[in-house]
């Protein structure tokens, strides 16, 4: 996502598409990475042959979803996305599905993602008509395809891997999929809505691109395309990671309430 908006020049915040909800955990992961130091992420995917397979099924994920997309294949994208919900966190999952013993949902509304956004959405110049919220969601649409093609249950890995980045990652994918009017929301707008038709090319072409590069296994050009990302935002960082650790503090504190 970050080598995407990068390379469109675009802080994804400011121009009211990538605001609130769902977005401001894309942005905030996003900040959060590239705030860190590259040598950090380097490693885990470069020396570990898992990941190494997990970066490449992403990036050919992404990759069919969008051909679907650009097809207008509304069937087949659905039934593949389906598909993967079940797989992925089971079945009647708006009640729990069965892979989660009756697990809360580590995100919970909209109204404390909102409370954390970077900046607000910009009205339309036609007041009767719709904010530009609507998003194919591309990148948690390919992540849980991911998942589902590797048989991996991601909320088997918390408890030994439970970094602030990865339950996020986890948990805004959660509460995409779990719900079927948000699901279908995105897959009506990745068939119908070309709004953000260009950012979704970005994020297919920057996905293969780190794909190839951990599969070459190149430590410079890693390190290349990292620094040359984080520098398009650096300037942002001290805010987003201020704004992120009040979020994860929030939704770790409310998901604790509400095992309660």
């Amino acid at each position: 996502m970050g080598t995407a908006w990068s390379e469109a020049l675009s802080y994804p915040w400011e121009h009211g598409y990538y605001v609130g909800g769902i977005e401001t955990v894309k942005v905030n992961i996003m900040l959060r990475i590239y705030s860190n130091k590259w040598h950090v992420y380097a490693g885990l995917a470069i020396l570990n042959p898992a990941a190494r397979t997990l970066i490449s099924q992403y990036a050919r994920s992404a990759t069919e979803i969008f051909k679907l997309m650009l097809n207008a294949d509304g069937q087949t994208l659905t039934e593949r996305m389906y598909s993967a919900r079940e797989k992925v966190f089971g079945g009647g999952y708006e009640g729990y599905g069965s892979h989660n013993e009756g697990r809360p949902p580590i995100l919970l509304s909209e109204a404390i993602l909102d409370q954390f956004s970077l900046g607000r959405p910009i009205p339309p110049a036609d007041t009767a008509a719709p904010l530009p919220n609507a998003n194919s969601h591309l990148s948690l649409l390919a992540m849980v395809d991911c998942w589902a093609n590797l048989n991996i249950r991601p909320f088997h890995h918390l408890s030994l891997a439970a970094t602030p980045i990865f339950r996020l990652w986890i948990g805004v994918a959660e509460y995409l999929f779990r719900s079927r009017a948000r699901l279908d929301t995105a897959l009506s707008a990745a068939l119908h809505d070309v709004s953000h038709r260009s950012d979704d090319l970005e994020f297919v072409v920057a996905a293969r691109g780190w794909s190839q590069c951990v599969q070459f296994g190149n430590f410079e050009l890693y390190k290349e395309r990292f620094v040359k990302t984080a520098a398009f935002f650096e300037s942002r960082f001290e805010e987003a990671n201020r704004v992120g650790d009040a979020m994860i503090r929030a939704i770790m504190e409310t998901s604790q309430e509400t095992r309660e």
